[in-house]
Formats: structure tokens, C-alpha cells, sequence
């Protein structure tokens, strides 16, 4: 079952600065990544609506700003959203 779940959902090694909120917003963005590439797939295939992927995506977003904010990423430099 591990084999299956490192296939369908890839890693890949933090080499940023280390802080254990990097860590965990470096885990959260591959997450939002991993995500979203399905939610276009399924957009593609037809099996979703492009409003129904936009809405999603847009959610997903949204959890990510929100983690970024929770952890304090970015809080010492200039945002550029």
C-alpha cells in the first residue's frame, strides 16, 4: 500500500531554509499541488464542470492563504499577492 501511495502522491525533499512551520507549509503546497493537478484532470475528462474545478481550486486556495497566515510564512518580507 505504500508503494501505491508514493506513486499517486509524490514527495519531494524540502531544501529551504529549515523551520518546522517552512517544513509544514512546504507539505501543505505540495498537497494544494497534488490537488489541484486532479481537479484538472477530472475537468479535463469531463467528469467535472469548469465552474465545479474553478470553485474547488478556489477553496483549495484559500486553505493554503490561511496556512501560509497561520504559520507566519512571509511575515518578516514584503507580500506580493
Amino acid at each position: 500500500m505504500a508503494i501505491k501511495d508514493d506513486f499517486l502522491y509524490p514527495r519531494s525533499p524540502y531544501h529551504g531554509d529549515f523551520t518546522p512551520e517552512n517544513l509544514v507549509f512546504n507539505a501543505n503546497l505540495q498537497e494544494f499541488a497534488q490537488r489541484v493537478s486532479l481537479i484538472c484532470g477530472l475537468e479535463t475528462g469531463g467528469k467535472i464542470s469548469p465552474e465545479e474545478a474553478y470553485y474547488q481550486v478556489k477553496a483549495l486556495w484559500k486553505q493554503l492563504k490561511n496556512s501560509k497566515e497561520n504559520l507566519g510564512i512571509g511575515e518578516d518580507s514584503e507580500d506580493n499577492e
